[in-house]
């Protein structure tokens, strides 16, 4: 059976998201990079399967983005992983309806960080530190791959 997909407020993204959603910057090595460091900045919100049309919902309010299944928790997520549409739809939508929690503060960071990457200066090792110690004060509950000293070895900050 298939559910229409309804039309949402924007205040009510912004609750579902206060409680559901995530702003994230994931890291990865990459050699053929000048500064060794692949910079991702992405916006997921993950439900239970009976609240896909939900998420079909957001989907259709940002107009980006895409839904998959994640097996790792049996949810599905929506992702907005392309800077562009970040930039032009997902950021805006927050500071017209803001978040009023803890996760104020990660979006903020984000934000910033997300107009640094729109603006290329992730591709600069400076301005590559200042991304790199905006994300780690974000999420301090989530689990990272790689260390923010292992990430700055690779900058040429950190020996060892």
């Amino acid at each position: 059976m298939t559910q229409d997909i309804p039309e949402l407020d924007g205040w009510y993204v912004t609750g579902l998201c206060e409680g559901e959603g995530c702003f994230c910057v994931s890291f990865t090595l990459r050699k053929r990079l000048k500064v060794g460091i692949e910079t991702r900045p992405s916006f997921s919100l993950s439900l239970n399967q009976r609240d896909l049309h939900l998420l079909q919902s957001v989907q259709k309010y940002f107009g980006c983005g895409g839904i998959r299944y994640s097996r790792a928790d049996r949810t599905y997520k929506y992702e907005v992983r392309s800077i562009r549409d970040l930039m032009r739809k997902v950021i805006p939508h927050f500071e017209r309806y803001p978040l009023q929690g803890a996760k104020k503060e990660d979006f903020d960071r984000f934000a910033s960080i997300c107009r640094k990457v729109h603006a290329n200066l992730h591709l600069n090792r400076e301005h590559l530190r200042e991304i790199i110690d905006l994300a780690y004060a974000m999420n301090s509950s989530g689990v990272r791959q790689r260390s923010k000293r292992d990430l700055l070895r690779v900058l040429g900050e950190e020996k060892g």
